[in-house]
């Protein structure tokens, strides 16, 4: 990977980290807002890996991950994975009104929510900066 694709994936990762963590926060709202109170963080952490009602947010940790990993691999990575990385990151990150899927939840936290939008405006702007 060049050195200007490696640096737009790190933009790309960075700008998700923010989105992810923007969408958490506000998940976890509605959350106690419908379910109760989370006792602790630990019990957040345990919500946040195994309760269904975060699950939807999945694909973008994933995404978040593999990009990570690409980052940290020891082999060279092709330019390809950073078209790649961007090209999911722009289907995951279409909201639908329709559906039950992350398109569905992540339509409503833009709804509901200005640092979900403010942080999908900034994804957006790093995912179309042109290719190095």
């Amino acid at each position: 990977m060049t050195a200007e694709a490696r640096k737009h994936l790190e933009e790309v990762r960075h700008a998700l980290l923010g989105l992810h963590k923007s969408l958490v926060d506000s998940e976890r709202v509605t959350y106690e807002k419908t379910v109760g109170a989370i006792r602790s963080p630990n019990h957040f952490l345990q919500l946040l890996t195994n309760d269904p009602w975060f699950a939807w947010l999945q694909p973008l940790s994933q995404l978040i991950v593999s990009m990570d990993e690409s980052l940290d691999s020891k082999k060279p990575v092709p330019d390809e994975a950073l078209e790649a990385a961007i090209k999911e990151a722009n289907g995951l990150l279409s909201p639908s009104e329709a559906g039950q899927g992350f398109g569905r939840h992540y339509y409503e936290a833009l709804q509901r929510d200005p640092d979900v939008v403010i942080a999908h405006g900034d994804v957006m702007k790093q995912l179309g900066k042109p290719k190095a």
